[in-house]
């Protein structure tokens, strides 16, 4: 309304303003749901952990079919005639490469390695191949390291085949899409470890259930990037395709497949490097080779044979990821129609000096496997180096001065202990003293802020079937180990990634290291904690921690290099200062990369936290390898399935989705 020229502005008064953020809308709204709701509930079923009336036994049945599967896994049909062929089939698969590796010899498979890394990524990745095949036989651990290469061949295969028919499925129907969705969720949300009790029990201990387990793995991946890049692809094109008359089978192979070749690729790249860090837990259900030397130093807390083991591990590792991941990254699209034949040549007429390429290879190949075979085909003993006995001189000199030997401060011994005592027990308490109804609401206070409706209610409901279950105690306290341990790692992480963000000679140092520790399988991690914090909950924080620091320096240093230049320069303008810059500009503007590195934190935290278990963590880790080592089915299976839940309701808090706000 305005009067005589002059615009007179209705008064918003504060309850007005909050009220017109979609945000506070929705935590009114849920906070007045949970008023009305929360005396009903207490009054009727308590106010502390989650009452007994509403749980649901599942102890017996699955006992009843845990007995059934002994009693009849050598004589059902389904074990004989469909489980056993499938368990065959893997068997003899995983043997013939182990025997085609031997048979090219330790000369034959470094420079195959070699020339294949050479020919996907460039000089460096075929040196940086070449160096990792000649330390893994200097380790003297040819004989494992192809184990595990076999292993991990068969494994790749199967999990890209798998995942790449379930993402084309995904990608060229929007229902299996919406259908496949929750289940790739809860199998990326699942730790490694929950996925070997349901294989062990069927196919009993081996090479086949190790295969089957990093299959189940390391496929979502795959089939996620499929899918994402098959439904990204550009419409116009696809209009153009359309519009010369190509059939849906022409569209996808000559249209959707190329243009979704870097998606594709990435794929096959997360999926070698889950697999890879699945075929080292697998080593718990009798897999051979790296792992399992990986397992026993373990056991002894051997530091030495332990790192002669895990070198290899981290080799192979970045091996494969700089052969298919910077060959994904940094290859161009390709052209449209590149199944077609150019110029009007035909299409069987290859060019010349492809011909020569290959002709060139298999004459390189062949002289290399011929001389290897002339030098041996394991790894002469000649030529090994041991590094166990100084490693574990090294480990004893730093417990003896670490552990405990520190005047005035104590050691590592005793800052666990203090962990333990000052943040990991009150955070368990307070979790398990909340009212359940309660950590329900705050649940969905949590995800319906950064997401929708939807988000809020899986995420609530997945807690909720943890009380159901009857793991709601050991869930809170698998919950506090995971808080704790990503406050640390975002703390830490934000820290290095700023001076990463702001120095180009910090980030070229830090490259490698990252490098490392982000390639290096999670069960490796435990060997040095537990030789310096002993056992219980803090060596397992503490090897989160290691495991997940990388991801978040990486992306949250990509997110602040990533911001807007115009943006710094306006704000260096103004005479903002480096820490105003940080806090005003560059933290809000990569809001998005934050909030992402959150989310990995917590995945990544959680999926050590279990494998924890094995050295004192307890919680629902102990249950899962209490179920493990004893064959109980039901102890396993809920406590598996009570962490996929965990871990579903964490992403859910902790992933925004677009539709938010």
């Amino acid at each position: 309304m305005s009067t005589a020229g002059t615009t007179v502005t209705p008064h918003i008064t504060p309850l007005r303003a909050v009220w017109h953020r979609p945000a506070a809308r929705k935590l009114l709204l849920l906070a007045a749901v949970t008023a009305a709701v929360a005396p009903f509930a207490a009054a009727h079923w308590g106010s502390g952990a989650w009452p007994h009336a509403l749980t649901v036994d599942l102890t017996g049945p699955l006992g009843r079919a845990n007995d059934w599967i002994i009693d009849n896994r050598d004589s059902h049909w389904l074990f004989l005639y469909f489980f056993g062929h499938i368990s065959n089939a893997i068997i003899v698969s995983v043997r013939a490469v182990y025997v085609v590796l031997l048979a090219l010899g330790w000369a034959g498979v470094t420079a195959g390695a070699t020339l294949l890394a050479w020919r996907l990524a460039g000089v460096r990745a075929g040196v940086t191949a070449l160096a990792s095949f000649a330390v893994c036989g200097l380790l003297g651990m040819w004989v494992p390291t192809m184990r595990t290469l076999a292993l991990m061949i068969v494994a790749v295969v199967a999990s890209v085949a798998v995942g790449a028919l379930l993402g084309l499925a995904a990608g060229l129907s929007d229902r299996t899409f919406r259908a496949l969705r929750p289940v790739l969720d809860t199998m990326q949300a699942l730790p490694a470890f929950a996925y070997l009790l349901p294989v062990v029990l069927v196919f009993g201990i081996g090479v086949a259930p190790a295969v089957l387990a990093t299959v189940v793995y390391a496929a979502p991946p795959m089939a996620r990037l499929t899918a994402l890049g098959l439904r990204g692809t550009d419409k116009g094109v696809l209009e153009a395709v359309d519009s010369l008359g190509a059939t849906a089978r022409q569209r996808l192979l000559t249209a959707r497949l190329p243009l979704a070749r870097r998606e594709l690729l990435l794929g096959v790249n997360q999926s070698i490097m889950m697999a890879l860090s699945m075929a080292v837990i697998a080593s718990v259900i009798g897999a051979d080779g790296l792992g399992d030397r990986v397992y026993q130093a373990l056991s002894t807390v051997d530091v030495g044979s332990a790192l002669a083991a895990g070198i290899p591990i981290v080799l192979l590792a970045i091996v494969l990821d700089r052969s298919v991941g910077d060959h994904s990254v940094g290859s161009p699209r390709p052209r449209l129609w590149a199944g077609v034949p150019q110029g009007g040549t035909g299409g069987h007429n290859r060019p010349p000096g492809r011909t020569r390429t290959i002709t060139t290879w298999v004459a390189s190949i062949a002289t290399v496997v011929a001389a290897g075979r002339l030098v041996g085909t394991t790894w002469p003993d000649g030529w090994t180096v041991t590094i166990a006995a100084p490693v574990n001189r090294a480990k004893d000199w730093m417990v003896d001065h670490l552990y405990s030997g520190i005047p005035g401060i104590g050691g590592t011994a005793d800052a666990a202990a203090h962990y333990t005592a000052w943040v990991l027990d009150p955070l368990r308490d307070g979790l398990q003293a909340l009212p359940w109804w309660g950590a329900l609401a705050l649940v969905a206070a949590l995800a319906w802020t950064i997401g929708t409706w939807r988000t809020a209610l899986t995420a609530t409901l997945s807690l909720a079937a943890i009380g159901v279950l009857g793991r709601w105690e050991p869930a809170m306290d698998t919950l506090s180990q995971v808080l704790a341990a990503v406050a640390v790692t975002l703390l830490l992480g934000v820290l290095v990634a700023v001076a990463a963000a702001r120095s180009d000679r910090v980030e070229r140092l830090l490259r490698p290291v990252l490098d490392v520790f982000q390639t290096m399988p999670q069960f490796v991690y435990l060997i040095p904690v537990v030789a310096l914090f002993g056992v219980g909950r803090a060596p397992a924080a503490a090897a989160a921690v290691v495991y997940a620091l990388p991801a978040v320096v990486r992306i949250v240093s990509q997110g602040l290099r990533q911001v807007d230049p115009a943006a710094m320069e306006s704000a260096r303008s103004l005479g903002a200062t480096g820490g105003q810059q940080l806090r005003q500009v560059q933290f809000p503007l990569a809001r998005p990369q934050l909030l992402l590195a959150v989310n990995q934190a917590v995945v990544l935290v959680l999926s050590v936290v279990i494998i924890g278990g094995l050295v004192g963590g307890g919680a629902l880790g102990y249950e899962v390898v209490f179920g493990l080592a004893q064959g109980d089915l039901a102890t396993g299976l809920m406590a598996g399935t009570a962490i996929a839940c965990l871990g579903l309701m964490l992403d859910r808090v902790t992933q925004p989705t677009k539709e938010a706000n």
